[in-house]
């Protein structure tokens, strides 16, 4: 298709054949009108344009056609219209379409009621309703359309509908590319499908492979779960998102938020993870749970989610914190299991440092792992395991030495998510600084037995050895410093998450990349632009009725302009 250079003056219309030619003095010398024969419709041609239709009247002088009944316009081998009416000026090469309206181009074919069409600009527009058909990507309606055709681009406006067998997407404002079936969404949009949704305020969606690209205010929702970020990717084909930058996934069923600032979601195979200041968080009536670390995994269906934190995993309530090499969190069951990884069990310094902790009211406890049993119902923590190595250790109130208790394992329960009975079980030892009622150490007590009963009544500790007792009290001047720690004793308080903020106190500085995005949106001229109203003026020179007939069923402009407004006024003649 070629748009018509300015640089020649246009040729005037040309009648290739008239059928049965008609005068009627009476509409004036310079009126004709062609009415079909039995060889054929009317053929008009003029710069590159095919018109065809029954009836048509052609005034000479302002060179316009009006065109009646099973109209045909054709411009090159790509642009068909046909319409029950059309008027088409030589001057402004404006043709202006009614009745059943129908444009079609090698992609897609529009339905309307009333069409403009500017051939010097290769622009056609609607704003009485349209529909635009297109195989693989569907059907898009919309109140106000325009079609760039050098471009093969439409710009639908105001209550704009595609709909898809997969989905069906609502917009006020799409830039939709025919050829590549590219869609760019402006100002408040969804996408729907049967799984999901997608909401976005700036966004793109490749219609022929079905994934898309949004970056404004943009949220996925899938059954139960709800995805936002600053950039979101969606492909509908593999069940697939992510999302970058200020991330949160929301699950309505478990109650958990997760945030981080680069996620993917598989939703075929109900898993999700999240890196980069991940931060899971249960939401409780009383008092959330939180778990950060470097990676997150969230996998299962709604009814049995299943939380795996990875590398440097910290976890943290009001009354309890905690810190693993991993975390894993079964929502189900209400078991949370804080792991120490077999590759760093290795004797050295690290390997210690790395050995799962849990610290409640003053008390440090270690192990080689760690089981947080809660009553999901209640959502209430019901009891403590430590398995192997069990060693509890708490700061003397007054002094600087430490309290100390180890076994093979150690259970502890709970009420009202407070540490209230503890029991170390098997090759029990103790270390303990005793006081009597006003604080006063007595000495301090290195025994063995059986097993070990702590239980907390407020701010005290009754300690009860059990079987097999070996041991007594030392005062403190007898007791040699060297032996006020057992073997394998490892303080650890000062890396205790005390807040939210703690989880990630030895996180490295986090850069995070910067969202390309797309394309500003460029705001178009109005389609009756002033190149337009000039051509229309020129036609007026010619036109000596009462009303300048290239202008006289003008769109009106979708904003106001003064340029325009002062433009119009010649396009009406008053008598003198």
């Amino acid at each position: 298709m070629t748009a018509v250079s300015h640089a020649q003056q246009p040729k005037k219309i040309y009648i290739e054949y008239s059928g049965f030619t008609v005068r009627d003095s009476l509409k004036g010398e310079n009126i004709t009108t062609f009415v079909r024969s039995d060889q054929g419709q009317i053929h008009i041609v003029h710069e590159g344009i095919d018109m065809w239709c029954d009836k048509a009247l052609y005034y000479q002088n302002e060179d316009f056609i009006e065109a009646y009944s099973n109209v045909r316009m054709k411009q090159g081998d790509t642009i068909n219209m046909s319409s029950d009416y059309a008027e088409y000026s030589g001057i402004t090469q404006l043709a202006i379409a009614a009745g059943k309206v129908i444009l079609t181009e090698p992609q897609s074919t529009l339905t309307t009621d009333t069409l403009y069409f500017d051939r010097t600009k290769q622009q056609a527009y609607y704003n009485s309703k349209g529909k635009v058909v297109r195989d693989s990507s569907g059907t898009i309606t919309s109140q106000i359309g325009r079609y760039y055709m050098n471009e093969s681009k439409y710009r639908f406006l105001k209550d704009v509908i595609l709909v898809n067998p997969e989905y069906t997407l609502e917009t006020n404002q799409l830039d939709f590319y025919s050829e590549t079936g590219h869609a760019f969404m402006y100002g408040p949009s969804t996408i729907t499908g049967d799984v999901s949704k997608v909401y976005s305020e700036r966004g793109f969606y490749d219609t022929n492979n079905d994934f898309g690209y949004f970056i404004k205010n943009s949220k996925i929702d899938y059954d139960n779960l709800q995805i936002e970020g600053d950039s979101l990717y969606f492909d509908r084909n593999r069940s697939f998102a992510s999302a970058d930058n200020n991330i949160t996934v929301t699950d309505t069923v478990n109650k958990t938020i997760i945030r981080g600032h680069h996620g993917e979601v598989f939703r075929a195979k109900d898993s999700l993870f999240i890196t980069k200041r991940a931060l899971a968080i249960t939401v409780q009536e009383n008092d959330s749970l939180y778990i950060h670390a470097d990676t997150l995994m969230v996998t299962g269906k709604p009814e049995h989610r299943i939380t795996r934190a990875f590398y440097n995993a910290k976890m943290y309530k009001s009354d309890m914190s905690g810190k693993a090499d991993s975390i894993h969190a079964d929502h189900k069951s209400g078991l949370t299991q804080l792991i120490n990884l077999k590759r760093f069990n290795t004797g050295d310094a690290f390997s210690i440092a790395r050995k799962p902790l849990i610290w409640n009211l003053g008390n440090q406890m270690s192990g080689d792992s760690i089981h947080l049993i809660s009553n999901v119902e209640k959502e209430e923590l019901d009891s403590l395991k430590v398995f192997n190595n069990a060693f509890l250790i708490s700061k003397d109130t007054l002094g600087d030495g430490f309290n100390q208790i180890k076994g093979q394992r150690l259970i502890g329960l709970f009420k009202n998510n407070e540490l209230y009975n503890v029991d170390i079980i098997k090759n029990a030892e103790i270390i303990f600084y005793s006081r009597d009622d006003k604080d006063t150490l007595i000495g301090i007590n290195k025994s063995k037995s059986g097993s070990i009963n702590l239980q907390f009544d407020g701010p005290y500790k009754v300690i009860t050895l059990l079987n097999q007792v070996d041991g007594e009290i030392y005062p403190e001047s007898q007791f040699p410093k060297n032996a006020r720690k057992f073997r394998g004793f490892d303080w650890r308080g000062d890396e205790q998450p005390k807040s939210v903020d703690d989880l990630f106190s030895e996180d490295p500085p986090l850069n995070l990349p910067i969202i390309k995005g797309l394309d500003p949106y460029v705001e178009d001229e109005e389609f009756v632009d002033e190149a337009l109203l000039k051509r229309i003026e020129k036609a007026g020179e010619k036109d000596k009725d009462e009303i300048n007939k290239a202008g006289r069923q003008l769109p009106k402009p979708t904003k106001k302009r003064d340029s325009t407004q002062q433009i119009l006024k010649p396009l009406v003649k008053k008598g003198n």
